[in-house]
């Protein structure tokens, strides 16, 4: 789009916009009727472009510096719009057309310390419209507040002290805002600013604070740096400039050797006085990562001196350290150091082992060689009388003994030039010493002054050789050819002659770039190569004794034979070799001319001369970024290469094809083909593939195809007819590929089983997941059962029918008529069941699962949890109350609980006072396990005493069982003794971490699934029985007829939002609508913080606006011979889609005269026999009674009566169906939950854990239970496992899985309790070793799971055996678990509270407690008869 109105001459193109696919725009174009859209057409196509689209641009200046004519920036609605479209626009400064009047925002002050709050700030404006409507200043989301006008300024108030931002000090010392202003007219934000916050406290150091941008100053006697400079203690304290800050100042090397003791002085400025009450100086050196702290003393202001000491570091390997040093008063108040002064710690004799390394060491060391010693040392290390000390300065400062280690080249031309280097000690140290007198193999060798080294190398240049030298050694003498100034080599130097055979290839592109190899003899002599083809050089690359390997370069004189010369230092090597320049190779064409951003896809190229290329490559360059990938040569005209990937950030891959800034080749050095100009090579997006599921694996039955979806398939090239190259391997096996844009179907190999499945196409492979490919069964096992069982009962019926049939055959024929309808009528139902069933059995599993959304699991606190399973059905227990004494007796009381504490925490005592009370004939079951729930809760902060107690009284219990010849079996299987209780408590405390994050997950979605599963079905009200059950006893066996309707409640937080749609059946009575629907609504948040059903009524709400409250009883109410049944849905004959809703209870008139004619059976008579609060003891009697009205005598039903009530008519008896027919129905529940009970029992019975490890309480224990077996002999596996068993899944997993309300915020009915309890027998039978012989007779929830114990019995085997391979825990790792878990919960009970509970017992049986510690030798000798007395007297309430 071009603009032709401009102030200049010239045109203007403000937009380019893409408006059609292919093909040049025809001339012909037309407005529409607003003209605020253009038609334009191609040949192929018709579009209509908008004239402007000025919502594009985002800020002031890029709309207005757009140049689009159309657009304005409206300022209050802060928006690039057309001037008609901006409310108001006419108005003064509301529409900027110009750049000029883009709206600008200046601030005054712009940076406050964040420990400046509400200071007013002037912000002056530009271009901004009247704000009469108000206006708002906001700094990002620190705060918001109103803005005062005044004429062009706004005033505004920084944020108050609990907005401002901390600043932290990795991330500098200040913090950037937005300070924005808002009008209040349109809620926009119009103008905006940078506004700092910093903080000078950050700072720590003098320079750093008063160089920093901002208003900082240096307190320098508290060393700190603060924005207010009146918190300074003193005033000549106050530093603003970096020249008044303490500092130390350059100094000159400082130089000490090790182990010398010497003192170090430094210049500085400002040092500060230390006041009184502040440390004095000290000076810190870093050596080597250790800290050594000197004293140092302050002279004055400007120096300071570390005091004398010696300082050392490691290894010879350094022989001069630069350490850091760092000068600090009052501890730990740095000195500034901005020259980055070190001290150089140094060792004579590191690294210096011969004289002339030591003379030629820094003159400032000091350092001098020891003739005596043989080592470079101070002059003060030397003695002085049997020693002579050479250092560089005296006249005698020559080193003897010159040696030669080493010579290189050892081979050479006898024409000379070749460069020797010689390596050795005492090679003088300077190079007149050396300059005369070098010879090799007899002929002179000239030094070279740039290749010497003092005392360590010398290099030298051959003269030539006469035709009698063949081989010598070196010889050189050090500033004079004494004996001991002499040196000679070991090794030989040898004159060789050079010669050439051949070289390959033999002819290369002109461009050069070719690796050429040149083959002969002795070609490694010599140091110096140059190979000259023609007149050009090719350029050395390496050689050996039979090889010399150069680059060609570019032939200036065009395509030719030329000559091969090589010189080797002054020798040049003759012999006839010719090498041939030729055409450069071009590229005729590539196919296909595309590729994926990841390359690696095939390409073919045709051209001439390819095969000259040795290692042709391809290459992609984009973004400045380049790749390159090779290709093959084929012969002279074609190779095939891998596409280069293209270089895009794989965050960020557009979904957009991109061509690349150049695209060519690297063939050796051929210029003109590095970039491609008549390539429109381009890079579709990649392929991207979903993965199968959030599991991450596909369930197949074999010979189904594999579908992975994705996009990106097919790359969109013009053609159409792009294929890219997938593989597809299941495990290892590839499979056939079918392609289409948005799927790849994969025929899965003949396999079973769990694979890996792996997609690769171009240079990316990617992995969307596992395949399961279960092995083909027609039918699951358990709709086999159920057909089985039910087609066996289908042929018992007939059997019967025809032998009755048989016997009254003498009857009249209606009799036979009659039994012919019967049995007609018979079957046709059974079959239904049956087909029922199995369809039932069929329906996905996928629902329930769907339904467990991750509304996050209610778990229970922990104080929560452990009362709920210690002390069972006890609310508000003593021990979570502070404890309640008179206040006369309080200080008495506490003075003889803490010593009875005392008593409690001393091990004789407890053991003595434990055994005491279980010998005592009335200290009853109930009463052990309310002790050891007691001593648990007081032992809750020292649980190492209280393991080594349980573990005590444990090995007690053990010893006892066998004496008294029980069988061992026996061990632990009941609650008889405190031991076993407290085991079950040591659990309850440590597997609590467990049960929150792994076990809790499966036993919550269990429970979850069954509640679900029961509530498809009817659930009669009254019996508690069910349509779907695991348990027989609860299992309705009638036919009942109800259909599925679906509700929509209005919200009751917020009636304007959607209404919610809920599932439930006509048949069910109003209180079991309810609590669905508050299941529904409130399905996120725990029960205890629901509403109850009770509290609210359900009101219907009819189309012709009339309400009507739904109860279970009103004067609608049937009565049939003394039965009256329970209201339902069909009952009120409410219709599928009506609209209900839960209000708070309220007594209408309405329901008043109901409550008056109803009997006293109200609706929360049923609610509190079905709603269960207490503990399980109130379980026990699972079908609640149905207690006749006593004034009516009415009896009360829901779906089913309860048929011991003798006064049904016959005829009813007979149209009841044989109920085992029902119990298909069991198996089909079964079959639904199994996935969910199978994930409990894995979880709990697998040792590793989705990254959390085995609690270290199960391995402990099981290891003390191992320990006592070997002890006692055992060595019987079934008595290990029984033990194990009663100890941990029996004692606390069985209690876990009947009462999941112990571990979540859930409500638990009757028919979910039955369901649970099926659950928990077969995880009881699951770890019992006794073989489980089932007959006709056994209960039907042995019969069900018949077929999955013995696997179950697998797991359980497996996880003793790997709990036992593991290494065991040390009592010291043991104890600081223990320690941890006591610190976390420490003050979760009322210790007081459980000790007066406890003391209660001591009152009871005191003397036969006291008797027990008189008779024992230890609590004698610890006088602990004596301190109990003490605290009986304290605690009896006469005294």
């Amino acid at each position: 789009q071009i603009r032709v109105d401009g102030t200049t001459k010239n045109t203007l193109e403000y937009e380019i916009v893409q408006v059609v696919d292919t093909g040049p725009i025809l001339r012909d174009m037309a407005f529409s009727v607003d003209h605020e859209h253009l038609y334009i057409m191609s040949e192929k196509q018709l579009t209509r472009v908008p004239v402007e689209s000025c919502s594009q641009y985002e800020t002031c200046s890029e709309c207005l510096g757009s140049g689009d004519p159309h657009c304005g920036w409206c300022v209050l609605h802060n928006t690039c719009t057309r001037k008609e479209r901006c409310e108001r626009s006419s108005e003064p400064r509301r529409f900027a057309s110009e750049m000029k009047q883009c709206v600008r925002l200046t601030v005054h002050p712009n940076n406050i310390s964040v420990s400046q709050y509400n200071v007013l700030l002037v912000l002056e404006t530009y271009n901004v419209p009247e704000l009469s409507a108000g206006v708002n200043c906001t700094f990002e989301d620190l705060s918001e507040m109103d803005g005062l006008v005044v004429g062009s300024q706004i005033q505004c108030i920084s944020p108050a002290a609990k907005e401002v931002p901390q600043i932290i000090t990795e991330n500098g010392d200040h913090h950037i805002v937005q300070l924005q202003l808002k009008s209040k007219e349109t809620g926009m934000t119009f103008a905006s600013t940078s506004f700092v916050f910093y903080n000078c406290s950050v700072h720590n150091s003098c320079l750093s604070c008063v160089e920093s941008p901002y208003r900082c100053h240096w307190c320098k006697y508290r060393h700190v740096c603060t924005h207010d400079p009146s918190s300074c203690s003193f005033q000549e304290g106050r530093v603003k400039l970096p020249e008044d800050c303490p500092q130390l100042l350059q100094a000159e090397k400082i130089l000490v050797p090790v182990e010398v003791i010497k003192p170090i002085t430094l210049k500085a400025k400002n040092l500060p006085q230390p006041q009184s009450g502040q440390r004095g100086y000290e000076c810190i050196l870093n050596i080597q990562g250790n800290e050594q702290r000197v004293p140092a003393l302050r002279f004055n202001s400007s120096s300071v001196q570390c005091q004398n000491t010696s300082y050392s570091y490691e290894g010879m390997e350094i022989n001069s350290l630069p350490v850091e040093l760092t000068v600090v008063w009052n501890g730990n108040f740095n000195i500034d150091n901005p020259a980055q002064n070190k001290v150089h710690l140094y060792k004579c004799g590191a690294m210096r082992d011969s004289c002339g390394l030591c003379l030629k060491a820094d003159p400032d060391f000091e350092c001098g060689w020891c003739e005596g010693q043989n080592q470079c040392t101070l002059k003060q290390h030397c003695p002085a009388q049997e020693s002579q000390w050479l250092e560089l300065s005296s006249t005698k400062g020559k080193c003897t003994n010159p040696k030669i280690t080493d010579i290189n080249p050892v081979t050479g031309p006898r024409e000379g030039g070749t460069k020797v280097t010689i390596r050795g000690e005492n090679l003088g140290l300077e190079f007149r010493d050396i300059v005369s007198h070098v010879k090799v193999a007899g002929v002179e060798c000239k030094p070279l002054v740039e290749g010497y080294i003092p005392a360590e190398q010398i290099v030298c240049e051959m003269g030539e050789a006469k035709p009698s030298q063949h081989a010598g050694f070196v010889e050189i003498c050090v500033a004079e050819c004494k004996p001991e100034f002499m040196a000679r080599s070991s090794q030989l130097y040898y004159f060789m002659t050079l010669t050439l055979s051949d070289l390959k290839p033999k002819r290369g592109p002109v461009s050069g770039g070719t690796q050429v190899t040149i083959t002969g003899n002795n070609l490694n002599a010599g140091s110096n190569v140059i190979v000259t083809f023609g007149r050009q050089p090719c350029l050395f690359y390496r050689r050996s004794t039979k090889h010399i390997v150069c680059n060609t370069t570019a032939s200036d004189e065009g395509f030719e034979k030329v000559k091969v010369s090589v010189r080797v230092d002054k020798a040049k090597i003759h012999q006839e070799l010719q090498y041939e320049y030729v055409e450069d190779p071009t590229i005729l064409r590539i196919e296909p001319e595309w590729s994926i951003f990841s390359g690696n896809t095939p390409i073919a190229v045709w051209g001439t001369h390819l095969d000259l290329i040795q290692n042709p490559q391809i290459r992609a360059k984009h973004g400045g970024r380049e790749h390159v990938n090779n290709c093959e040569v084929q012969n002279s005209t074609e190779m095939t290469c891998q596409a280069p990937a293209l270089a895009v950030d794989p965050n960020h891959q557009s979904e957009l094809a991109e061509r690349p800034e150049e695209f060519g080749f690297i063939l050796d050095n051929v210029q003109s083909l590095l970039i491609l100009n008549k390539t429109n090579f381009t890079y579709y997006p990649n392929p991207i593939f979903e993965v199968f599921n959030p599991s991450g694996i596909l369930e197949l039955k074999p010979g189904s195809p594999i579908i992975l979806k994705g996009k990106n398939l097919i790359p969109p090239v013009a053609g159409g007819n792009a294929k890219l190259n997938y593989t597809v391997l299941v495990g290892e096996k590839p499979c056939a590929v079918t392609v289409s844009d948005v799927q790849l179907l994969c025929e899965s190999p003949n396999l079973i089983g769990r694979h890996k499945v792996m997609a690769r196409v171009g240079g990316m492979e990617f992995s969307p997941g596992m395949v399961y490919i279960s092995p083909d069964s027609p039918l699951s096992l358990p709709a086999i059962v159920s057909i089985a069982v039910a087609g066996g009962l289908l042929i018992i019926f007939i059997v019967a029918v025809l032998i009755a049939y048989k016997r009254k055959s003498r009857e009249s024929d209606l009799t036979l008529k009659r039994l012919q309808m019967q049995m007609d009528n018979l079957e046709s139902r059974v079959a239904l069941e049956c087909k029922e069933a199995f369809a039932e059995l069929q329906t996905d599993i996928h629902e329930l699962t769907s339904d467990l959304d991750g509304a996050g699991i209610p778990f229970l606190d922990y104080r929560t949890y452990t009362m709920r399973v210690l002390f069972p059905g006890i609310e508000d227990h003593p021990v979570l109350r502070d404890l309640e004494v008179p206040g006369y007796r309080q200080e008495r009381v506490e003075k003889g609980l803490k010593l009875f504490a005392q008593l409690i925490n001393n091990k004789v005592f407890l053991l003595s006072f434990i055994r005491t009370l279980e010998s005592q004939r009335s200290f009853s079951m109930r009463d052990r396990g309310n002790v050891a729930s007691l001593i648990m809760t007081v032992l809750q902060s020292k649980l190492e005493y209280a393991t080594d107690v349980l573990k005590q009284l444990l090995a007690d219990l053990i010893d006892k069982n066998l004496e008294s010849k029980n069988h061992p079996k026996l061990l632990l299987r009941r609650t008889e003794s405190v031991a076993e209780k407290m085991l079950t408590n040591w659990f309850t405390f440590l597997l609590y971490k467990f049960l929150k994050e792994c076990a809790g997950e499966p036993l919550f979605s269990l429970f979850c699934a069954i509640k679900q599963q029961m509530e498809k079905g009817p659930i009669d009200s009254i019996t508690g029985e069910a349509r779907y059950s695991l348990s027989e006893d609860k299992l309705i066996r009638q036919q009942i007829d109800y259909k599925t309707l679906v509700l929509s409640c209005v919200n009751p937080d917020n009636v304007n939002s959607p209404e919610i749609p809920v599932k439930i059946l006509n048949c069910d009575t109003i209180t079991q609508v309810k609590e669905k629907i508050l299941d529904a609504i409130f399905k996120n948040v725990p029960c205890s913080h629901r509403p109850k059903a009770a509290d609210m009524d359900l009101e219907w709400r009819q189309a012709s606006g009339a309400r009507m409250i739904l109860q279970d009883e009103d004067i609608t109410t049937k009565i049939e011979n003394d039965w009256k049944r329970l209201n339902t849905l069909a009952h009120y004959q409410v219709p599928d889609g009506s609209v209900v809703a839960l209000v708070s209870k309220q007594v209408t008139a309405y329901n008043a005269v109901n409550n008056s004619t109803v009997s006293r059976t109200s609706a929360s008579k049923y609610e509190n026999m079905i709603r269960y609060t207490g503990s399980p003891d109130s379980l026990r009697s699972r079908t609640p009674m149905i207690t006749p009205d006593l004034e009516s005598g009415v009896k009360m039903w829901h779906l089913v009566k309860n048929h011991e009530h003798g006064d049904q008519k016959e005829g009813d008896r007979g149209s009841k169906m044989v109920s085992e027919i029902y119990l298909t129905r069991l198996l089909a529940t079964k079959g639904t939950l199994q996935k969910f009970v199978d994930d409990l029992f894995e979880t709990i019975f697998s040792t590793a854990h989705r990254g959390s490890a085995l609690p270290l309480a199960i391995k402990y224990m099981f290891d003390f239970l191992d320990e006592q077996a070997d002890k006692h002999n055992i060595h019987d596996p079934h008595v290990r496992h029984t033990w194990k068993s009663n100890c941990l899944p029996l004692r606390f997993w069985v209690n876990m899985i009947k009462n999941p309300q112990f571990v979540f915020d859930i409500h638990k009915n009757s028919i979910t309790d039955a369901c649970l309890s099926v659950v928990a027998q077969t995880f009881m039978d699951s770890c019992s070793t006794s073989e489980h012989r089932l007959g006709k007779d056994s209960p039907s929830n042995k019969l069900l799971y018949a077929k999955d114990i013995p696997s179950y019995k697998n797991w359980v085997e497996r996880y003793y055996s790997d709990i036992a391979k593991m290494p065991a825990i040390s009592d010291q790792d043991m104890n600081a678990y223990l320690a941890e878990q006591s610190r976390m919960h420490m003050n979760e009970f009322n210790t007081m509270s459980a000790l007066s509970e406890i003391y209660s017992y001591v009152g009871k049986y005191s003397e036969e407690i006291l008797g027990a510690l008189d008779q024992d030798d230890q609590a004698g000798k610890q006088k602990l008869a004596y301190k109990l007395e003490q605290v009986i007297t304290l605690m009896s309430i006469d005294s």
